[in-house]
């Protein structure tokens, strides 16, 4: 079957799609990556062997374009209903389509797998007349965010002369335990286990440095995320920290500012989560999804600090279940550290999490379902 993954142009959105590609790939099926050529370096270290068929401008251009058609917006700082709409929905539809429906119609797939907010995979799907499955990232998207989505997209499809059509498959990470109160699950859903970002048969460039091993302390990873974060951010929450504490391990991928370790605080640069996550005790973090299901898959809890798009969302889920403090100023972190290292409830909600999530299915069993899903709306077997 030639599937055809879409995403938006972020590593927070397409980074939860590879484990389903690399399973499809692993089945067999042909798989290629439909995002902006922007994406493309960075998802060849990820999927090297799938092509990225290039559409739509880059985040920055769409930023600018939203807040063009509307004055004084910022949805990634100010994540408000209808500027979030008009970026998902609006402006990077508007701007990708054209290049997406081309490239796509010339690879020919058989199913396009969107991600939850990617709107142009979808509508591609139903340009070329072929099913669609939507991939989730993390808990669900509010009602007073998709609404207003599906309401700006809707008039595309008619702009085109194509109606919209239902998924095939909701193809889920997230343990029940992180959605909202009262969550009921589609009936369209197919769960699979969420697994920290990794990159099999690849080595970092360098083993992370060791701790003194003669002054054993809590292991803390900070990480501020693939968007959010800068180094004055960064060195307020560290210096907030008690210092006989802990180690904390803190990622600097986004920052682009070097940053001197102490013996008991090492900075790094992006690496896979599941490398991060080796041996840390309690994450600190701004409550992206991706690293809210990792910390959660290894059974760690957290402390949050939110900074804009679905991190407050994400946030309260994960204090809701348990498993995180969530503060909103740096100089909370450190006392929030002293006092989850000193409670171990939020450890034992974190254990709880990690079986439940444990206990889903893998990638490839989601991916076997979602094939035989495909081939009965085709009604017939795709080779």
């Amino acid at each position: 079957m030639r599937i055809l993954f879409s995403g938006v142009p972020a590593l927070g959105h397409l980074l939860p799609l590879v484990p389903l590609a690399r399973a499809a790939q692993a089945a067999g099926h042909d798989v290629a990556l439909l995002t902006s050529g922007g994406m493309r370096e960075a998802m060849s270290t990820e999927l090297p062997a799938v092509p990225v068929l290039a559409a739509g401008p880059m985040p920055p251009d769409l930023f600018a374009e939203v807040a063009r058609r509307i004055p004084g917006s910022d949805p990634a700082n100010r994540p408000e209903p209808a500027a979030v709409a008009e970026f998902f929905a609006g402006a990077r539809v508007d701007l990708t389509i054209d290049d997406a429906v081309r490239a796509a119609h010339g690879w020919a797939p058989d199913v396009v797998v969107a991600d939850a907010v990617d709107l142009v995979g979808p509508l591609v799907a139903a340009e070329l007349g072929v099913p669609h499955a939507v991939v989730a990232f993390g808990p669900e998207v509010p009602e007073e965010f998709r609404h207003p989505m599906t309401e700006l997209v809707l008039p595309r499809y008619a702009q085109r002369g194509v109606a919209p059509t239902p998924p095939v498959a909701l193809l889920d990470p997230t343990p029940a335990s992180l959605q909202a109160a009262g969550w009921t699950q589609p009936p369209v859903t197919i769960p699979f286990r969420s697994e920290p970002h990794s990159r099999p048969n690849a080595a970092s460039d360098a083993p992370l440095a060791p701790f003194p091993a003669s002054d054993w302390r809590p292991r803390v990873l900070v990480t501020l995320g693939t968007v959010f974060g800068d180094a004055a951010l960064l060195t307020a929450i560290i210096d907030g920290f008690h210092p006989d504490e802990a180690d904390v391990v803190a990622t600097v991928g986004v920052i682009g500012e070097h940053l001197d370790d102490t013996e008991h605080v090492h900075f790094v640069p992006f690496r896979p989560m599941r490398e991060l996550l080796e041996g840390v005790d309690l994450v600190v973090a701004a409550a992206g999804a991706g690293t809210v299901l990792a910390a959660v898959s290894v059974g760690v809890p957290m402390v949050l600090l939110p900074q804009g798009a679905d991190q407050f969302i994400n946030a309260a889920r994960a204090a809701e279940a348990g498993v995180a403090i969530v503060v909103d100023e740096p100089g909370a972190v450190g006392p929030a550290v002293h006092r989850l290292l000193a409670d171990r409830s939020h450890f034992d909600a974190a254990r709880r999490l990690g079986e439940e999530t444990a206990n889903r299915p893998s990638a490839a069993a989601a991916i076997g379902e979602l094939v035989e899903r495909v081939e009965r709306a085709h009604g017939e077997r795709v080779a």
